[in-house]
């Protein structure tokens, strides 16, 4: 099958004129029209479902692109597909769901397809290739993660960063002076993952505020690898001398936090008389983190906020096609908005300094 490259290629135009050719949004010489028009009618390429469809009608459909591997489950991610699907309801519109690996190649599927007005991203990377699919197809999208270039859509997030620099600084205050930090795994990292990052950021800029030591090490998703590795950083007591023991743990990677402390009792470590942990993202109302300190991650505002903004995206370009406008420049966070969300620190029934709020 065709794809808009194909016809770019044989017309001798970048694909992003091909886009403006079917959606109009920019002025095209009739000359480069042609060429285009030659190469859709030799490839046989049907742009039925272009962003030109999108333009000419509404589908009250947003598509929520969730990259996910096959047989992997994870709560956060059903958690915000069913806020997102929520708040998508309250607004009037249905939700689909593009769980492609993919990502710059699902989400132009789903914008060629004219079958959602609009989308939400998520699993958002600092610098996401899906950003360019959206500016070339004039396709509106809103993220769930804050990218490098943060004016270039509209986005909603925690702050992460912030996030894991109150835990290392609460953690200082305490007394707590060696502490590890438990970030997300090493594929998410070399991903650019936009959480990720900004999470060990926060944990070395808490190092640096505070004075505490601060290592950052994975996480891995098997529970029993897991303790292998906290027991190897945390769990060889005898072979350190006083004071050099961590003594505080912090958790950011989100599949993690529900059998850390499984982890920590096979590794051999008691919480809190050995470790204090602090967890960071953890679901709203799941019962098996109330136990510790903890950032969570407020879903609910996230879902909500992501979807009213990429429906405002999608207001706003048709908006601006109506007029004539730029329809580029309506996609923009500076047009639509976007939101950081302040990490907030909640107790637990176990104590940041007690027991071990003492000198070590």
């Amino acid at each position: 099958m065709a794809t808009i490259r194909d016809v770019a290629r044989r017309a001798g135009v970048a694909p992003s004129t091909v886009s403006y050719v079917f959606n109009g949004s920019r002025s095209i010489s009739e000359e480069t029209r042609r060429r285009v028009r030659e190469a859709v009618d030799a490839l046989g390429y049907h742009p039925r479902a272009s962003a030109r469809t999108l333009r000419s009608s509404r589908t009250q459909v947003l598509a929520l692109a969730l990259p996910r591997a096959a047989g992997l489950q994870d709560s956060v991610d059903g958690r915000f597909a069913i806020d997102v699907s929520d708040a998508a309801n309250a607004l009037g519109y249905d939700l689909l769901l593009s769980t492609s690996q993919d990502k710059a190649g699902g989400l132009r599927r789903v914008a060629l397809s004219g079958l959602a007005d609009a989308a939400v991203l998520m699993a958002v990377d600092m610098e996401d290739a899906r950003i360019d699919v959206v500016r070339e197809l004039a396709f509106p999208a809103a993220l769930i993660g804050r990218p490098a270039d943060e004016d270039a859509l509209p986005w909603t997030d925690l702050d992460w960063e912030e996030a894991a620099a109150l835990a290392v600084g609460e953690l200082a205050a305490a007394g707590h002076r060696e502490l590890v930090y438990l970030a997300p795994g090493e594929p998410e990292v070399r991903a650019r993952r936009s959480y990720a990052l900004r999470g060990i950021a926060g944990a070395r800029r808490g190092a640096r505020t505070t004075g505490a030591a601060v290592t950052v090490v994975h996480s891995l998703n098997d529970p029993g690898r897991l303790a292998h590795r906290l027991g190897a950083l945390l769990g060889d007591r005898a072979d350190r001398g006083a004071g050099k023991r961590p003594t505080a743990l912090i958790v950011q990677h989100p599949s993690a936090h529900h059998h850390i402390l499984t982890s920590m009792n096979a590794a051999g470590l008691r919480v809190p008389e050995d470790l204090t942990v602090v967890l960071i993202g953890t679901l709203p109302g799941d019962p098996s983190s109330h136990r510790l300190p903890r950032i969570e991650l407020p879903v609910e505002t996230l879902a909500t906020e992501v979807t009213r903004l990429a429906v405002a995206a999608a207001t706003a370009l048709r908006e601006a096609t109506e007029r004539g406008a730029e329809a580029s420049t309506r996609l923009l966070a500076a047009s639509v908005g976007q939101l950081l969300i302040r990490p907030v620190l909640l107790p637990g029934t176990d104590p940041l300094g007690s027991p071990m709020h003492r000198d070590q």
